[in-house]
């Protein structure tokens, strides 16, 4: 007997799709195009639609909410414009491997190829930065697109699909059964693959771990754990995952990041095995492809990635593990530990090299000293602390200063997307209202996302956001003094008092210029209940943990 099926429109059909597949929040920027999505979002009382201000930044939400859940961060924005801002979250979640679903309102099917009011050929636009992109023609196939696109963002490599919406086709009534919530499929590693890799650890004189990548969870950065304890293996994380791993663990030993230490750089220079668990071994990660030589590096390389894509992409694995993170670490685990490591006293040294390149520093220059608060927020937050930050030199001193204590505490761009940090915060403060959430924003980065003040407002999302401002676009400074040397030029900045910016917004707002008032500025920001900007005012010359400009030109 088959069941009835009602008549729905298409966007009704649209929104209960997204309730099936578990969608909670999406985020957003009202639009004509699918004004018949939101109306059927203003029924559907499960499903959280959050006003942004800036399509940018709802998709950055989004994106940041995919990359906290392992679930499809969601997004809708209306066409043309809309689309084109909303771009930068798409090319952010491609590069993090972030699962994301982008909905675009779209023109009328009956004017298309017309050059229409702001019509755009997703297809064409999205082809090379999503994974997939699909316009839906038939209201009755709003079911199995839509599955297909939660399917495609969680499943092999994570990553952004685009969803084109004819205004028209979300108004057609249709009778159409709904699809089953989807499901996500990991390969797993052989047990021949297992048995070899711990082949390998036995033969080893100086291994090394480099986790990162996509499909992590809080039970595959507990197995990692458990694994290199066991067998005293060294843990580095790659750029901007270094979350894995509990900082504090003496197994860790650093992030491959932009700047990693010299003595880790030689580390993995000098490893007669490096097991690679995650990570796509991109250019940063790799320092500009210096780490290994290519094709075939010269240490034992194995490789773990959920896609088979990846493997043999750029480097040739001796031994190449198609496999999710989860599933692999699970078997890792699981597997007989090396008894008495040979490698055990060169963790060590490697972990001391470690804490010896996050030590603070001296204090450089006037104003406050970045390190100080850095190193302050780092003991004085609690474990879960989120920590989001954009792009810029600012980072720097965040990614080496700051320990991170568990999985789903950072949250930063890999793709180097400027004015990331304060709407992944406020995605993030959305998702866990209890855990305390900061967003670490250059003067330049933060200007670029900092109008959603409003939305933090709006919904009572209390974020701190720490603006960094030493008045000028800091990375490129650095660039640029070490390529034209006294001839600056495009790169300085005139800055609002951000304080007060913040103030009028109805957030809480306060300007720091010595370093010992900050720690009383935090609790104040904390205790105030409400978002909050510390602007803290940093000297220019010091462009980086280890540059100034100064110091550039001599």
């Amino acid at each position: 007997m088959t069941r009835e099926l009602h008549p729905r429109s298409g966007a009704q059909v649209l929104v209960d799709q997204l309730r099936i597949h578990g969608a909670d929040t999406v985020f957003g920027v009202p639009g004509e195009s699918y004004l018949s999505v939101l109306d059927a979002l203003r029924d559907a009382n499960s499903i959280r639609y959050v006003v942004c201000r800036h399509e940018g930044a709802a998709a950055a939400m989004a994106e940041a909410g995919g990359k906290l859940t392992g679930r499809p961060g969601l997004c809708f924005v209306t066409r043309g414009p809309g689309a084109t801002h909303a771009s930068i979250g798409v090319h952010t979640a491609f590069q993090d491997s972030t699962p994301m679903i982008l909905f675009v309102g779209q023109i009328e099917r009956r004017v298309r190829d017309r050059e229409a009011f702001q019509e755009v050929d997703y297809r064409a636009m999205f082809g090379k930065l999503a994974k997939w992109v699909v316009e839906i023609d038939d209201a009755g196939r709003v079911p199995e697109l839509i599955s297909q696109a939660f399917h495609r963002a969680v499943n092999g490599r994570p990553g952004p699909v685009v969803v084109s919406l004819p205004k028209d086709m979300l108004s057609d009534i249709v009778r159409v059964a709904d699809a089953e919530r989807y499901r996500t499929a990991r390969p797993y590693p052989h047990p021949e693959q297992m048995a070899q890799l711990r082949s390998l650890l036995a033969k080893a004189r100086l291994p090394i771990v480099i986790a990162g990548g996509a499909g992590w969870s809080a039970s595959a950065s507990r197995d990692l754990t458990a694994w290199a304890e066991a067998n005293v293996l060294p843990v580095a994380c790659a750029f901007r995952r270094q979350d894995a791993i509990d900082n504090n663990h003496p197994c860790f030993v650093g992030d491959v990041g932009v700047s990693p230490g010299a003595e880790l750089a030689a580390h993995i220079r000098q490893a007669d095995l490096v097991v690679a668990v995650g990570p796509r071994l991109g250019d940063i990660t790799t320092g500009a492809y210096g780490l290994f030589e290519i094709p075939r590096p010269r240490q034992t390389l194995v490789h773990v990635h959920v896609d088979g894509d990846e493997l043999g992409r750029v480097y040739n694995a001796d031994l190449p593990i198609h496999s999710g993170m989860v599933e692999f670490l699970t078997a890792a685990r699981s597997s007989e530990p090396i008894s008495s490591p040979t490698w055990s006293a060169a963790t060590g040294r490697a972990r001391a090299a470690y804490l010896a390149h996050v030590a603070p520093r001296p204090p450089q220059g006037s104003g406050v000293d970045f390190t100080a608060v850095v190193t302050w927020l780092r003991d004085r937050l609690p474990a879960d602390a989120i920590v989001a930050n954009g792009a810029g030199n600012y980072a720097g001193w965040v990614q080496r200063f700051h320990r991170y204590r568990g999985y789903g505490s950072q949250l930063a761009p890999t793709s180097g997307a400027m004015g990331y940090g304060v709407p992944a915060a406020i995605a993030a403060k959305l998702r866990y209202p209890d855990r305390v959430v900061i967003a670490y924003a250059g003067d330049g980065c933060f200007l670029m996302t900092g109008q959603e003040l409003a939305t933090a407002v709006q919904y009572g999302v209390a974020v701190i956001v720490v603006v960094v401002n030493n008045g000028m676009y800091g990375t490129i400074r650095m660039h640029q003094e070490r390529t034209y040397p006294n001839r600056e030029y495009g790169t300085a900045l005139v800055n609002p008092d951000f304080a007060v910016f913040a103030q009028s917004f109805g957030a809480f707002g306060v300007r720091i210029e010595r370093t010992a008032d900050f720690p009383a500025a935090f609790e104040a920001a904390l205790a105030s209940g409400r978002p909050a900007v510390i602007e803290i005012v940093t000297d220019p010359d010091i462009l980086s943990p280890t540059a100034s400009i100064a110091g550039l030109r001599a």
